[in-house]
């Protein structure tokens, strides 16, 4: 049966050993979250925590904690959702299946977002923001957040639930300058869906009504993260996998879902902004505090028996990972479909998402005549930094599918595969003062950095070294240790300001110019503040390298050269990844509450 809300859902894990209830009250002040983390850390089961302190109602996190439950749960849909999806990308397969097509016909035509009687708001009690659990997730958090939101907005021009965006921005409901209980805080960028409702709704100088959903079906809350074909409606999309229709109705002029376990209703009034964040974010950092749109809240409902899920975001991979590996699976090359030429596209978890994209594109230009070089690889990467998410990537390493290309989901080998052919003078192009990932402060400024292509095809130019050459393990002012074959990290100086900084680099660069015939194997070495760490392991390279550099700042290179407004370098590539005084501040776990959360799952695991 399809599950009519999420303590079907919990109830369905529960009698498969999928599901903990946590009985004892738990603190929302960070000791929540910090079972979250833990559990997700040790691929655990969901978690319903029946008591929440300062709260009548229940909450749930882990929910979607592995890819296993993950396929568990929608596991009577999905095959028929990835068919479907399949179909707006190739419609000449429903003529050649037409029995079988038909099947999945009825099931997109039943997941349509169904309108009930406006009598159903009697199924909720009206309650305050006050009275939800109030989960601060990090030290540093501004207040309490949601962190599994369904924000839902029309166009006010097409107003109606067809032409409705329901998106996951993060909401901050207490601290900073908020009045209690009165108004909210959401962060989105103006690009997003809502974003575009926004301005539409700025265009007539009124105010744009949101609607806030939290809770109901898994595939409800999955849909709100969805990249949909343009067409799709995130609403149809819930019904389809969800395996029932949205049920919604309008009450005092606000969509309701009649689904969810709460909504929040409210107002955004053109130029209305305060202060929102710090919030700890999915590159493992704080997104500091900025001025977003604050919502006027209307009215706050409850079902009787409400529960609330949330999630922890953090340093990578954390439980939103899975979110991406599942809409991966359904939406299958949706991306290489939208861009021709593009065979496949990785964001790496590991380094943030955003920060690192590994493309693989056809190379079918034949100009060169002596040699393979980037050329129709270059083009496709423009594309893909002028495609929505991908947009926001800082790196992009990109080379064209030769039989030899390793899987783009074995990122070192991807890495080394390129290093290997990259030539310096050539195959390095920089996009400056660009816009970058909100959340990333290694520009300096909101939304402001930079971006640079690595793309390299052909033959290999030289071998990777797998030991530190002479002149690394000479070094008299820094420590240098192997990350991999042919990546050296260099533990320097902190950085503590830009003119101090690129001195202490030239240094070391006019040290490693005198000694270039021992570098012919090191194409890439990174600044760090730790090089153990960062050697330790490969998500602690990508980490550090992706999330604390800013690409035209940061990269450096041996025998530099400008020709023609082009940069380029000979034999090695650095990367300057220390901590900057204008970066954000990591994110670590609180002591206490880990050790809390210790002693509380000591007694279910």
């Amino acid at each position: 049966m399809p599950y009519r809300n999420i303590e079907d859902c919990l109830i369905d894990l529960e009698k498969n050993g999928e599901l903990i209830r946590i009985k004892e009250e738990i603190d929302p002040e960070l000791e929540a979250a910090a079972i979250q983390l833990r559990i997700f850390e040790l691929s655990g089961k969901a978690v319903l925590f029946e008591k929440i302190k300062g709260s009548k109602y229940r909450a749930a996190c882990n929910i979607f904690g592995t890819e296993e439950r993950c396929r568990f749960i929608f596991r009577n849909t999905l095959p028929a959702v990835k068919e479907i999806i399949s179909l707006r990308k190739n419609p000449l397969q429903a003529l050649r299946h037409p029995i079988k097509n038909l099947k999945n016909g009825i099931a997109a035509y039943k997941a349509l977002p169904q309108k009930i009687s406006s009598g159903n708001i009697n199924q909720f009690e009206q309650i305050h923001i006050s009275d939800l659990p109030q989960i601060k997730h990090w030290e540093k958090d501004g207040g309490a957040f949601i962190t599994l939101p369904q924000v839902y907005s029309e166009d006010v021009n097409h107003p109606g639930i067809m032409h409705s965006n329901l998106g996951m921005y993060r909401i901050q409901l207490s601290g900073n300058d908020y009045m209690q209980d009165k108004e909210i805080g959401l962060h989105y960028q103006i690009h997003r869906g809502i974003g575009v409702h926004q301005s539409l709704a700025n265009e007539k100088n009124q105010p744009l009504k949101v609607s806030i959903f939290v809770g109901g079906p898994p595939a409800h809350t999955l849909a709100a993260v969805m990249p949909l074909p343009e067409g799709l409606s995130e609403l149809t999309f819930a019904g389809m996998l969800a395996g029932r229709r949205f049920h919604y109705f309008y009450h005092e002029g606000y969509c309701i879902s009649a689904d969810a376990d709460f909504v929040i209703t409210g107002e955004i009034f053109p130029g209305e902004t305060k202060p929102e964040g710090p919030f700890g974010d999915h590159l493992g950092y704080y997104s500091l505090t900025h001025p977003f749109p604050v919502m006027r809240v209307r009215n706050v409902y409850a079902k009787k028996n409400a529960i609330w899920p949330f999630t922890v975001v953090g340093r990578p991979p954390q439980e939103d990972t899975l979110f991406g590996k599942l809409i991966h699976d359904i939406t299958g090359d949706a991306i290489e479909q939208e861009i021709p030429g593009l065979k496949a596209v990785h964001a790496v978890d590991a380094a943030g998402v955003h920060p690192l994209l590994l493309a693989i594109g056809s190379e079918r230009y034949t100009p060169f005549m002596n040699e393979k070089q980037p050329a129709e690889i270059l083009t496709l990467a423009n594309r893909i930094l002028g495609t929505g998410q991908l947009s926001l990537a800082k790196y992009v390493w990109i080379t064209a599918n030769d039989n030899d290309v390793p899987d783009i989901y074995d990122t070192q080998s991807f890495l080394q595969y390129i290093l290997e052919r990259i030539d310096f003078r050539r195959d390095i192009h920089f996009q400056t003062n660009t816009t970058i990932d909100t959340l990333d402060y290694s520009g300096g400024n909101l939304n402001h950095g930079s971006k640079v292509v690595l793309a390299a095809f052909g033959d290999k130019k030289r071998i990777l070294a797998a030991t530190l050459p002479a002149c690394l393990q000479k070094l008299s002012f820094a420590k240098a240790k192997m990350i991999f074959n042919g990546v050296a990290a260099i533990e320097t100086k902190p950085y503590s300001d830009s003119e101090r900084g690129e001195a202490e680099v030239k240094e070391l660069i006019s040290y490693l110019e005198n000694n270039t015939e021992t570098l012919q194997g090191i194409p890439l070495i990174v600044l760090c503040d730790d090089a153990d760490f960062i050697a330790e392991k490969l998500n602690n390279f990508l980490w550090t390298t992706f999330t604390r550099s800013n690409p035209s700042n940061d990269i450096y290179g041996l025998h530099e050269s400008t020709l023609h407004k082009h940069w380029s370098c000979d034999t090695s590539l650095i990367i300057d990844a220390r901590k900057k005084p204008h970066h954000a501040p990591e994110l670590e776990k609180n002591a206490a509450a880990t050790k809390k959360t210790e002693e509380i799952l000591s007694k279910y695991l």
